[in-house]
């Protein structure tokens, strides 16, 4: 395979990721989710689990973190852990944003959000060490990060201003949706990954695909940004 095929799979994955229609991203809200949200009476465990998962699946912030995340991890062991430590963050301040009433301005936190994406591609092609020539901790800025990417999805939940009849449960069973959703687009990540290391070879995508990342990260801050600035 020649180097310009190999730089193309390099790019693949978090293009794929990044260029998701717009009404598909991560804090989108279709007008029937819209609305179900704000109308619904007691408790709904089916509807607010499939809220959830469908939130994850396609929610491309969470999936390009999560892309760099595992993008390094071989053993299965290495890649619960960090997932684990991503998901014990998200849902901390998912529930208790929500339920205790925390908000901040959305283009905020989902700035914060695009730059753990810059954060993790930077990570993954060595450049803290040459930086700054030790390795940050890789576990806690997950977990940290994690608690962002929750904190993000409880800002926008309360702009819906949801009925208090049945919400922590209604939120427990979204925020369960969410975490199935995650299992299942890392299964998918982590089978095209598979794929790729075996047609091309995994070292020889993986600056460029890491490029690609932080370079969506920057994009996704830089919009986020501007959002604040002109709606602010």
């Amino acid at each position: 395979m020649t180097a310009n095929k190999r730089i193309l799979f390099g790019f693949l994955i978090p293009v794929l990721l990044a260029s998701l229609p717009g009404n598909l991203f991560a804090h989108g809200v279709d007008s029937t989710t819209k609305n179900f949200l704000s109308l619904n009476q007691g408790v709904a465990i089916g509807p607010f689990l499939y809220i959830g998962a469908k939130h994850m699946v396609t929610g491309y912030d969470h999936l390009l973190f999560l892309f760099g995340v595992i993008f390094f991890l071989f053993r299965l062991r290495d890649i619960l852990i960090y997932v684990s430590l991503f998901t014990l963050g998200h849902s901390l301040t998912l529930l208790l944003g929500v339920l205790l009433g925390f908000h901040v301005n959305s283009f905020l936190i989902d700035a914060v959000i695009g730059l753990s994406i810059v954060y993790k591609a930077f990570d993954n092609i060595g450049g803290f060490k040459q930086l700054l020539g030790f390795q940050p901790n890789t576990k806690i800025a997950v977990a940290v990060f994690g608690l962002f990417h929750g904190f993000g999805l409880a800002t926008k939940l309360q702009e819906f201003a949801i009925p208090q009849d049945g919400l922590w449960k209604n939120l427990l069973a979204f925020n369960v949706g969410v975490e199935i959703g995650q299992f299942f687009a890392l299964f998918i990540i982590l089978i095209a990954l598979g794929f790729l290391a075996k047609v091309v070879g995994f070292y020889a995508f993986s600056k460029a695909a890491n490029i690609v990342l932080m370079s969506a990260g920057w994009v996704l801050t830089g919009y986020q940004l501007t959002g604040y600035y002109v709606n602010g």
